[in-house]
């Protein structure tokens, strides 16, 4: 009985070592560990897209005139061609028929073929990355607004 005894003694001493090392027990949480931060949004109106949506027609000033006399301009005498660029829809807020590419180093004018053989003459601008189309060249042209055409580029 007396060694139960000890035993018994010797555990308890060892638990309490336990506790004062901090080792066997959870992580403390409450006032000593800091609360995580929260920040909430202002609220924010929304309006139905088709509210504020402008139609391409509108945004578009360049006369139909303008667009037939681009489409039905000769090719220039000693022009070359300059490459073959995938073209996306460049800023519609950028008026006129102009193609920003990379194939040319100042503004000039040049003309474009589409693979299915409409040409149109138009300003080329120096860009760097993609080719970008005017909004009035890609509805001169007829091509989608979504599409990303293939076209081939002559200038001087």
């Amino acid at each position: 009985m007396k060694h139960l005894a000890t035993i018994l003694l010797l555990a308890l001493g060892l638990a309490g070592c336990a506790e004062l090392t901090g080792k066997g027990r959870a992580p403390a949480t409450g006032a000593s560990a800091p609360e995580p931060t929260v920040e909430i949004a202002p609220a924010v109106s929304t309006t139905v897209l088709g509210a504020r949506a402008v139609n391409a027609a509108a945004l578009d000033s360049t006369t139909a005139e303008e667009k037939a006399a681009a489409l039905s301009a000769p090719a220039a005498a000693g022009e070359r061609a300059l490459g073959k660029v995938v073209v996306a829809l460049g800023p519609p807020a950028e008026q006129g028929l102009w193609l920003s590419t990379a194939l040319v180093k100042a503004p000039v004018q040049g003309r474009i073929e589409t693979s299915g053989g409409k040409s149109l003459t138009l300003e080329l601008r120096p860009g760097s990355g993609g080719a970008l189309l005017s909004l009035a060249a890609f509805q001169a042209l007829g091509l989608s607004l979504t599409q990303l055409p293939e076209v081939t580029v002559y200038g001087p």
